[in-house]
């Protein structure tokens, strides 16, 4: 009777199988969009220390986040924030579809002009903030930090308006720092020293155009730039090259971050949770609980979520308060506990930082009202800070403070300075 002979598996099986898994997951680890600029950011990337944004592969820095976040406020720093979803709406009706779903009066914003602005859900919670593009008066530009489209879509029945999402289509670059209007001067762009504060126009750019707000996530003098994704490479070195004389560098967002906390500015989804990504309830947040509250306008016709917030003011049902602290020492409260009389839970720390500009241990905290509305003394917070290699719990008192927690002249000055 003949005997079986078992079968000997290859020697490479092992390694092929162990490859093969490892190519399979690839795609959870790897980043697959890069933007229009990424041949020239992979090309600065010194610390090829990356995170995800919204899919692309975006710089946290390119070279130093500390000497990044000091060219925004010394000269000129270069950001990439294409990735940031841009939304095309026009048609007859976009103003008023527009009006509709978002909280400021658009009928108010004339052609050439920017306004920053925020939509909410029916029941008055905040779905996103973002600034609103008029590029003429039937045609906008909507950016914002998330992804909207089934829902403006959904929104936009029975008004004649088109929506389509050009995030892809179009690039686009934050040049901010004291020096930006003179490197957009000698780049060749004539007359953006014209451009006030939310103002935008448009100007020629190898042989198509690109449009140029003076608007940023900074508090500090800068300009945003939008072109069609073909011509953004050649928009990126005209800007370096022009900007060479004058520091011109590109940035990472750690220092961007650390900028707009010093301009007090909010992040979506840090500090606050939008409503589509929020699963508690207790993280749902109205406009006037995140310091949004400015921006409604009762006067004009219904909006998304009018009645849940006007029943919120009329009857107090507000439970939340946004507010800019200022603590004492110069440990950063990240992420920190915010007490009442030491022993009281009463809120959390979203943003922090010792502020270079402010000479301040500054922070965005979330509080429980009447916390950092009412009462405003004796507040703590709770630092866990590293002592020879040991972790000390340290109590620091803290105030309640206006933001900005930094106001530069040469933001808002008309004709913008020259340095």
């Amino acid at each position: 009777m003949a005997q079986a002979t078992k079968k000997k598996p290859l020697a490479a099986a092992p390694d092929l199988i162990a490859a093969a898994r490892i190519a399979a997951q690839s795609h959870f680890r790897t980043l697959r969009l890069g933007t229009p600029f990424q041949p020239r950011l992979d090309a600065l990337a010194k610390t090829q220390d990356w995170y995800n944004w919204a899919g692309y592969r975006a710089p946290h820095s390119l070279w130093d986040e500390e000497l990044e976040y000091f060219a925004i406020r010394s000269q000129a720093a270069l950001f990439d924030i294409s990735p940031m979803t841009k939304y095309r709406i026009e048609g007859p009706d976009a103003e008023a579809f527009l009006d509709r779903v978002t909280l400021r009066d658009v009928t108010r914003l004339r052609p050439g002009r920017v306004h920053y602005t925020a939509w909410c859900d029916d029941e008055g919670f905040v779905l996103d903030d973002g600034t609103l593009f008029r590029l003429s008066p039937t045609r906008f530009r909507l950016c914002s930090q998330e992804r909207h489209l089934p829902w403006l879509l959904d929104s936009a029945l029975g008004f004649e308006v088109t929506v389509e999402e050009e995030t892809e289509a179009v690039a686009g670059l934050a040049l901010q720092g004291p020096t930006s209007f003179a490197v957009l001067r000698d780049a060749g762009f004539a007359g953006v020293d014209k451009l006030k504060v939310f103002d935008l126009a448009e100007f020629e750019h190898d042989g198509a155009t690109v449009t140029i707000s003076r608007t940023g996530f900074t508090g500090d003098l800068g300009y945003e730039l939008f072109v069609a994704a073909d011509k953004a490479l050649s928009l990126w070195d005209r800007l370096m090259t022009s900007g060479e004389p004058r520091g011109i560098r590109a940035i990472g967002y750690t220092a961007l971050n650390r900028a707009r906390l010093e301009a007090g500015l909010i992040v979506a989804n840090a500090d606050f949770t939008t409503a589509e990504h929020a699963i508690r309830a207790d993280r749902l947040r109205m406009p006037d609980e995140i310091g949004l509250g400015f921006m409604i306008d009762l006067e004009k016709g219904h909006f998304n979520g009018r009645r849940a917030i006007l029943e919120a003011r009329t009857k107090r049902r507000l439970l939340h308060v946004l507010v800019g602290l200022e603590i004492e020492g110069n440990i950063p409260a990240e992420h920190a506990i915010v007490y009442y009389r030491k022993s009281q839970e009463v809120g959390l720390v979203s943003a922090a930082m010792w502020s270079p500009m402010a000479k301040r241990n500054i922070a965005i905290a979330s509080l429980a009202r009447p916390y950092g509305d009412t009462l405003v003394e004796d507040l703590w917070v709770e630092i866990y800070a590293m002592r020879e290699l040991q972790y000390q719990k340290l109590m620091k008192r803290a105030k309640v403070v206006a933001r900005p927690f930094i106001k530069l002249d040469r933001r808002t000055s008309n004709p913008p300075a020259d340095f």
